[in-house]
């Protein structure tokens, strides 16, 4: 790819100074938000277009606010490590997050924010429990998103296919100048690299400031239905491996119908269920995405990750306590070649026909094609789950192999 030709926004937070560069990027026909939609269930099946007032293409669901469609999606890059960096703030609220390996075992978020911001709130639950896991990390005195971390070789594919601007905490050099549009990040603790925090009006400032630039247009192609797909598998519970002290478990929440977020405290043993810093609220997503991609190694910190121009990939998909196997794509088709503009990734069944998400978040695990699931046994103990296998039981088991 060509180095970038767009400015750099600099953003020292601390004394929360912003110089704002405008992103020299080409204006797209941007339409006009209608209003919310005064339904919010039933959902029926939706193909998201921009006719469909008020909704969130990304969701499915009704936005708060209207005009926030019209503004580009912020993507940001949230830490993952050290555990000490958790409750990260401002997930709850991402329409969809990617969680990539970015080498030694570690994991980062590129959390996307479009249509609603995240907002602080008095946490929800125990507040003691809460006091406890956010002891000695930096509160912010307003809604923030954090903490921001440095950019990776996949986000500018991300961005490209979301038409959006990537935040971060710099780069090294041969990533920035793969990036086009980002914003940079600076925490105001020089000893702490997870102290960087972006506060949400000025993520919304920023992206008001591109609203021309960038743009919303290319922001269709997913489809959602409230309805439960026939033929699924059963899965209370979804055991990731990245690393022996990075193992992660989804496991579903008939309460609320979705699936929450359990991560070891980067020791394998304890599980401990993820929050958002902002409100307390656990990490729970409708739908959790399994997406098998090439994965490319140029040295153990610098990995891509090949999402473009993809005619036809695997994936799982685990919604309402079920587990399907389908595929993604991000190929050219009308649309694509009739604008000049890329979509978000869609999901599809064997035939290529379009795959119901169910109305919500999605979180999407980014894993390669030589990483393996089967159905496990119902443990937290890593030689059970690893060395387990019972057929029919649900509790399934995925373990990332990056390379075959």
């Amino acid at each position: 790819m060509k180095k970038s030709k767009y400015l750099s926004l600099i953003i020292t937070l601390g004394i929360l100074a912003l110089a704002i560069s405008p992103v020299q990027a080409a204006a797209g026909n941007l339409r006009n938000a209608a209003q919310p939609n005064p339904e919010d269930t039933p959902f029926p099946p939706i193909p998201m277009t921009p006719g469909n007032s008020g909704l969130n293409p990304l969701t499915g669901l009704p936005v708060q606010d209207p005009a926030n469609l019209l503004l580009p999606p912020a993507l940001v890059s949230v830490t993952n490590f050290p555990p000490t960096a958790r409750p990260q703030a401002g997930l709850s609220f991402s329409p969809i997050v990617f969680e990539l390996y970015i080498g030694e075992g570690m994991t980062r978020y590129l959390a996307l924010f479009y249509g609603d911001y995240p907002q602080a709130s008095i946490p929800s639950g125990s507040e003691d429990v809460q006091s406890e896991l956010t002891a000695g990390l930096p509160q912010p005195e307003a809604a923030s998103v954090g903490p921001v971390r440095s950019g990776r070789l996949p986000y500018e594919y991300v961005r490209k296919l979301y038409n959006g601007f990537i935040v971060m905490a710099s780069a090294y050099q041969k990533v920035a100048d793969q990036i086009s549009d980002y914003v940079n990040v600076f925490g105001d603790d020089n000893t702490d690299p997870n102290s960087a925090l972006i506060p949400v009006d000025k993520l919304e400032d920023i992206a008001k400031a591109n609203e021309s630039a960038l743009g919303t247009d290319a922001l269709t192609g997913m489809h959602f239905d409230s309805q439960v797909p026939p033929d699924g598998k059963n899965a209370p519970s979804l055991w990731i491996f990245y690393a022996y002290k990075n193992q992660v478990f989804w496991r579903y929440n008939p309460a609320d119908g979705s699936y929450h977020r359990w991560q070891d405290n980067a020791d394998g043993q304890t599980f401990i269920e993820q929050t958002d810093r902002l409100n307390g609220d656990p990490l729970a997503y409708n739908n959790v995405i399994v997406l098998f991609a090439n994965h490319e190694v140029h040295n153990k910190y610098l990995i891509d990750i090949d999402l473009l121009y993809v005619k036809k990939g695997k994936a799982l998909l685990f919604r309402d306590g079920q587990m399907y196997e389908i595929y993604w794509t991000t190929k050219s088709e009308d649309y694509e070649k009739t604008t000049g503009k890329l979509r978000p990734i869609r999901f599809i069944d064997a035939d290529g026909n379009p795959f119901p998400l169910k109305p919500g978040q999605t979180w999407i695990e980014l894993v390669t094609p030589y990483t393996t699931y089967w159905e496990t046994v119902d443990s937290e103990k890593y030689n059970q789950l690893v060395a387990g296998r019972s057929k029919g039981s649900g509790y399934w088991g995925l373990y990332f192999n990056l390379d075959d």
